[in-house]
């Protein structure tokens, strides 16, 4: 029988040819799609600049100069879009930050002598843990989430080898590292940090988004010591370590806690820390902060992060969380029986509204605070004299010391490694190695792109 064209059920297509149509057809797509949005985004730019001079009551000589001069912005951006970012555009000043599928390091961008923190992400690890939902995610929660609650990111690009994020420094370390130098936060300083966590959170669910890891690691701390919320892998799928029988079977018979729920206050904090920043850097993450209804996958929403935030709580006022345990699976053992599990150490005394307030956070989703908007949280009693309107304008309840624009004392200290090997010669694109699937993943952001000059000469000397 003479094969047709009317009969496509003759042409057998390779798994090859159907990988090139998709890569194809992604393109294309990814091409238009973005060619809207850049259009749509230059647009609003416009709207801004029209209504800021509307709102400075600015004379037709001034609109017009401030129009050209905005115009001459756009027109840069278009130019600097189209110049390809990499490795070289940077030189790395030094590791502040290790994980599991990558590091962070301090970056200075040559041409600008800007600081960065560049977050690099190796694609093999990425497919091979089915991570590519979860990086995909957290650039797209990244370049939408524009405020001052979120880590800003200035530009992504990608090599051979890896993922790269640029996104703002935030000298002042994290809050995980912060609860380690002190062995306990004061009901004053846990106010402040509390009360900016609840809006950082508010501000990413106006979004649309659920952050679902909300961990002290998350929280960094600005040069003026206020939160910033990052890390957004989670953000859509599920993670395997929040998986039920990720935990359940780690080990079939999992060790006694015995020995651990013997110890008084100052033991269990002085074994948490031991073993906290462990826990931070490996791929089996810990369960402690994580809603016990994000584990049984019946269905879960928006009400998970405000859970988390009332074990971070406990944590700044106790010295530990709440469910801590000697292995994993025990921990998640006590979170999905915390209604039993969750006790206040009669030796560490706190106030009974700082005490209720954890206990309607970590509370059966129905019950939780929150559940009925985010002014159920702010009127409790807990927040009493909060000025929620101007809190991020006043001084934050600790001082960050910064010496400097790329100090790093107040991040841990990690020995190089070779994950910034140039990629020499790269090949021909390889559709077997999936590389696709991390289409359109560069990005630049506008302001990024278009600030004029270096480093500020106030930043040069080391005065911020």
């Amino acid at each position: 029988m003479a094969m047709t064209a009317s009969n496509p059920a003759s042409f057998p297509m390779s798994s090859h040819t159907r990988e090139r149509v998709t890569v194809a057809k992604l393109t294309l797509e990814t091409f238009y799609s973005n060619l809207i949005l850049q259009h749509e985004e230059r647009e609003t730019r416009q709207k801004k600049l029209e209504l800021a001079m509307d709102e400075e009551g600015l004379g037709d000589d001034e609109k017009k100069l401030r129009r050209s001069q905005h115009a001459r912005k756009e027109t840069e951006f278009l130019r600097l879009k189209r110049t390809r970012l990499g490795l070289e555009d940077f030189e790395s000043l030094k590791v502040i930050g290790r994980g599991a599928f990558g590091e962070v390091r301090l970056v200075q961008k040559k041409d600008t002598g800007h600081i960065y923190a560049m977050k690099i992400l190796r694609k093999a690890d990425m497919l091979e843990k089915e991570q590519v939902a979860h990086i995909r995610a957290e650039r797209d929660i990244l370049v939408e989430a524009d405020g001052a609650w979120v880590v800003k990111m200035f530009y992504s690009f990608q090599d051979k080898r890896n993922l790269y994020l640029i996104m703002e420094f935030l000298p002042g370390g994290d809050m995980m590292t912060l609860l380690m130098k002190k062995d306990t936060l004061t009901e004053e300083e846990t106010q402040f940090y509390i009360a900016e966590t609840v809006l950082a959170i508010d501000a990413i669910h106006q979004l649309g988004f659920i952050h679902r890891d909300i961990k002290p690691d998350n929280l960094l701390l600005d040069a003026k010591g206020h939160v910033k919320l990052s890390d957004f892998g989670l953000c859509t799928g599920l993670k395997k370590s929040h998986r039920t029988e990720f935990y359940r079977n780690l080990t079939h018979n999992p060790p006694s806690d015995f020995t651990f729920q013997n110890m008084n206050s100052k033991r269990k904090a002085e074994t948490w820390k031991k073993n906290r920043r462990q826990l931070a850097y490996s791929t089996v993450g810990t369960p402690d902060y994580i809603a016990p209804e994000v584990f049984i996958q019946t269905g879960y929403n928006k009400l998970c992060d405000w859970w988390s935030l009332g074990v971070i709580m406990y944590e700044m006022l106790i010295g530990y969380p709440p469910f801590c345990s000697e292995t994993p699976q025990e921990t998640y053992r006590k979170v999905m029986n915390w209604k039993e599990t969750l006790v206040f150490p009669p030796e560490v005394p706190i106030s009974e509204k700082a005490k209720d307030l954890i206990l309607r956070f970590c509370a059966d989703p129905e019950n939780r605070i929150g559940s009925n908007g985010v002014e159920e949280i702010k009127t409790h009693g807990f927040f009493e004299g909060v000025d929620w309107g101007h809190i991020r304008e006043r001084p934050a309840a600790i001082t960050i010391e910064i010496k400097s624009i790329d100090d790093t004392s107040n991040f841990d200290e990690f020995p190089e490694s070779d994950i910034l090997q140039p990629v020499v010669n790269p090949p021909e694109p390889d559709y077997k190695s999936k590389d696709w699937v991390f289409l359109n993943y560069t990005y630049k952001r506008f302001e990024g792109l278009t600030q004029r000059g270096s480093i500020p000469s106030y930043m040069k000397s080391g005065k911020l």
